[in-house]
């Protein structure tokens, strides 16, 4: 009697206890559930958090943030002691025809995602929105491309 309560078990056992089948099924089910989760996705089911790209160059740092289903208008792009923020708001869009609509899977609400970028030339920071994605170009300053040098790596032999 108590030996089908104890944790650990033999595989046969396992195998034919109805309570370990259901908590095999409900982790499976979590699982999938989390599974190939969109690019915007919730933080705690309260936010939204694009995903982002970071790239630097000798000549620049660009940012790429993907926002699908968004417009520029929606989006704000600001950059202050040396932090680049970027938020916005993707609103809920109402279809009142009700025709067979059975699942929503798409998140709405507001987002804002920091980052801390030193050694950019803010008076020339541009912003740019096509398909979805926002691209930030953060120009680094004079100063910063020279001090950049390349180091030769010798083998210790």
């Amino acid at each position: 009697m108590f030996r089908s309560l104890m944790p650990f078990a033999r595989r046969d056992e396992l195998a034919s206890d109805p309570f370990m089948s259901l908590q095999r099924e409900m982790n499976r089910l979590f699982d999938e559930s989390f599974r190939g989760v969109p690019a915007l996705t919730t933080n705690g089911g309260t936010s939204l958090s694009p995903s982002i790209d970071v790239k630097e160059t000798d000549q620049a740092v660009e940012v790429s943030a993907e926002l699908p289903g968004m417009d520029e208008k929606d989006v704000q792009v600001t950059f202050e002691d040396d932090v680049l923020t970027i938020k916005g708001e993707k609103k809920m869009e109402k279809d009142e025809s009700k025709a067979g609509y059975y699942l929503s899977e798409r998140s709405y609400g507001s987002f804002e995602r920091s980052l801390r970028i030193p050694d950019v030339d803010g008076d020339k920071i541009s912003a740019a929105f096509a398909k979805g994605v926002l691209t930030v170009t953060l120009p680094k300053l004079a100063e910063t491309k020279s001090r950049t040098r390349k180091i030769a790596i010798q083998s210790a032999a």
